[in-house]
């Protein structure tokens, strides 16, 4: 949707320009200035934002005391099988384009079944995800028999600064849809909102409360700053910390579902990093605190490929700022798949930009998964092999080799074997193939020893067959 008439109008009467590189700022200079307050932009920007309706249906375990019993865990299991239960799922969304692509959270729709989108005008459409990443917390549904809707323009996310006005708009605690104003209090927050390593998040002061989650973070040109998704609070309700996801990464949700993606796919750094403090900065004769420090590198990294060393300093990526993991993982995500970015990196003082180019973890060599039967004593449990695809999706250590539990399936996973085991041994011999442990299991006696490690940790679990 074009504004600029409608944000020209506001702009002259309360004689506030944006907050860009060069650009003037003033204050309202009178008392009717003030009073026209943000009018304008709301009317326009409002439209677009709609509330969402969605029911999740979960399968809810009763737990008995003795669940965990070996013995009498099998005289209880009747009476606590699974129970479908409805949750209802209250939030808000974007729409990013006229034919009704709409932006929300994960944890909104991501998991639901049914899910009813409202409009600002009280118009009602069914909603299918398209896109959804539970990681990133990012959503993409098609409103089913939409056309010509009002839409938010993407802005720029990495051209937000500090000071900049901003409104929040969404449906919070269902009341209907609320508009609250503040400022952007700070960027690049990161390992404050959740998710698995990929948050990167716009903080702002404009309240922000349960029912806000996907809803919009527009700036004075009513473009699309970042999609709400949480807030640290103590009580439940808004202290004034509240985190967006930037446009930008939006951008990318947006194009990778046009291209028909139903998964998120980001690309691969295949390294493990800390911040650069100032004890780090002084050991490796840096000026400046800044950066992120490579601790790790799996052999299969595009980063190795390009040239870099575990010591290397990453500062930018295509000329934007890295200070830690989940900044980097934010950076390749926004940059996409396919191509290639440059990398800035100080080693020895000496400061040069490499091309990394933009991978999946590789599935190499192939995982080649299977599934156990019943001729073992744990049938359903899958075991592949450990490769940087498996090392992705089962958030394993870079170092990480041998035989991985992939699902435990129900008979392993009644017995304390978890998904992300690394499988080391069955009976005492050595396993290094899925297709050793089912031969090993195939042959086992009345007892089985299964060793494992879990987290670092070395654990062993013996059963009675």
């Amino acid at each position: 949707m074009h504004r600029k008439a409608a944000t020209a109008l506001f702009f002259s009467l309360v004689a506030i320009l944006p907050l860009t590189a060069g650009a003037e700022t003033q204050v309202p200079r009178s008392q009717s200035e003030i009073a026209f307050g943000f009018a304008p932009l709301v009317k326009e920007a409002a439209p677009a934002v709609v509330n969402i309706y969605a029911k999740i249906i979960t399968q809810d375990q009763g737990r008995s005391r003795f669940a965990n019993d070996p013995f009498f865990d099998e005289f209880f299991r009747q009476f606590t099988q699974p129970q479908p239960r409805v949750q209802n799922s209250l939030g808000s969304g974007v729409i990013l384009s006229e034919e009704g692509i709409v932006v929300s959270n994960y944890h909104v729709v991501g998991e639901a079944s049914d899910i009813r989108v409202v409009t600002n005008d009280r118009r009602e459409y069914a909603a299918e995800v398209i896109l959804a990443d539970q990681a990133s917390d990012l959503a993409i549904l098609q409103l089913e028999g939409a056309k010509g809707l009002p839409h938010l323009e993407l802005r720029n996310s990495d051209e937000v600064e500090v000071g900049e006005l901003t409104l929040a708009i969404g449906n919070p605690f269902g009341v209907g849809q609320t508009v609250s104003s503040g400022i952007i209090s700070g960027l690049a927050r990161t390992g404050t909102g959740g998710g698995q390593g990929f948050g990167y998040y716009i903080q702002t002061d404009a309240p922000i409360n349960p029912g806000n989650s996907g809803g919009a973070l527009i700036d004075v040109n009513g473009d699309l700053i970042g999609i709400n998704t949480r807030i640290l609070s103590r009580s439940g309700g808004s202290n004034g910390i509240g985190f967006a996801i930037p446009a930008n990464l939006v951008r990318e949700f947006m194009r990778q579902a046009r291209a028909g993606e139903v998964e998120f796919r980001r690309p691969w750094a295949g390294m493990t990093g800390q911040p650069v403090d100032a004890d780090l900065a002084e050991a490796l004769g840096m000026e400046r605190v800044d950066g992120m420090l490579i601790s790790e590198l799996h052999p299969q990294s595009p980063f190795v490929a390009a040239g870099f060393e575990v010591g290397d300093v990453v500062l930018a990526v295509d000329g934007e700022p890295v200070n830690s993991p989940s900044e980097m993982a934010f950076r390749l995500s926004v940059s996409g798949l396919g191509g290639v970015s440059e990398v800035t990196r100080v080693r020895n003082g000496q400061m040069e930009t490499l091309d990394v180019s933009l991978i999946e973890a590789p599935d190499a060599p192939a995982a080649e998964p299977i599934q156990l039967n019943d001729k073992t004593p744990m049938p359903g449990l899958v075991l592949g092999r450990v490769n940087p695809r498996v090392i992705t999706q089962l958030q394993l250590p870079l170092s990480a080799t041998g035989v991985v539990v992939m699902d435990p399936g129900p008979y392993a996973g009644r017995g304390g074997v978890m998904a992300g085991d690394i499988l080391l041994g069955v009976n005492g011999a050595e396993v290094t193939a899925p297709e050793e442990v089912a031969r090993l299991l195939q042959d086992s006696g009345r007892w089985l020893q299964l060793d494992l490690l879990r987290q670092g940790q070395r654990v062993s679990l013996r059963f009675r067959l």
